[in-house]
């Protein structure tokens, strides 16, 4: 069970993106360094943000087929770089044998909040209607604003449904029009809680912002569970 399990696909590019982390957070200088890893990546699930605002079909059945095939590969931790998919958290940890690894709690784990800080959350408005990233906030004590009430959602969406489409670069023009909106707004922490954003914010302004990259936070929750159970050092050959 010496291996990582990922579930991606949700979208492909934000799977790629996340082994692309994965890969380069991991200290090796051979490939029989690196952690062993098995993807499935299975982009046919149904869309997560539409299901949660009750309008489009119910995804959990496939969320736990995909656990399950994740489970039979004997993985011993599963990652999910998706964040919409982790409002079915407690289901799919339920029936899974394997650990799953929390997107959110990575990310908020990862501010340092000096006083007077504020965070805001840029994510599909199912995740921000799910809550669960407002929820590890308050428990942190954290102050934080959501877009969902003003006109920087319309652009979030935007650009996340750009990138989906692999317009990268026209994402991060709908991308630097929000965060111009957040920094006008006294936010100093942009929590990027959709693993389409950190690809459009590698081409848009986001001066004044502290960046909070929630693929980049799984992969090193993802390295740091690994390395600890010293995986990088279990070969076949041993």
């Amino acid at each position: 069970m010496s291996r990582i399990g990922v579930f991606g696909g949700m979208g492909p590019l934000a799977t790629v993106d996340f082994l692309d982390k994965l890969v380069k957070l991991t200290p090796a200088s051979r490939d029989q360094d690196h952690l062993p890893v098995i993807v499935a990546s299975l982009p046919h699930v149904h869309d997560r943000s539409s299901a949660i605002l009750g309008h489009g079909r119910d995804p959990l059945p496939q969320l736990l087929a995909g656990i399950d095939t994740l489970n039979r590969a004997d993985v011993g931790v599963i990652v999910i770089p998706c964040n919409s998919s982790h409002h079915w958290f407690d289901q799919m940890s339920r029936s899974s044998r394997a650990p799953v690894l929390h997107i959110a709690r990575s990310c908020v784990a990862a501010i340092s909040s000096p006083a007077g800080s504020r965070v805001a959350i840029f994510a599909t408005r199912g995740t921000l209607a799910s809550g669960f990233y407002q929820r590890e906030l308050v428990g942190r004590g954290m102050d934080f604003m959501t877009p969902e009430s003003d006109g920087a959602q319309i652009q979030v969406d935007a650009c996340i449904r750009e990138v989906k489409a692999g317009r990268t670069e026209l994402g991060a023009e709908h991308l630097t029009q929000a965060c111009q909106h957040l920094v006008r707004c006294g936010v100093t922490t942009l929590i990027m809680g959709c693993t389409e954003i950190p690809m459009a914010s590698r081409y848009a302004d986001v001066s004044g912002l502290v960046l909070i990259d929630s693929t980049l936070e799984l992969a090193r929750a993802s390295v740091a569970f690994a390395m600890a159970r010293g995986w990088n050092r279990t070969g076949w050959d041993s």
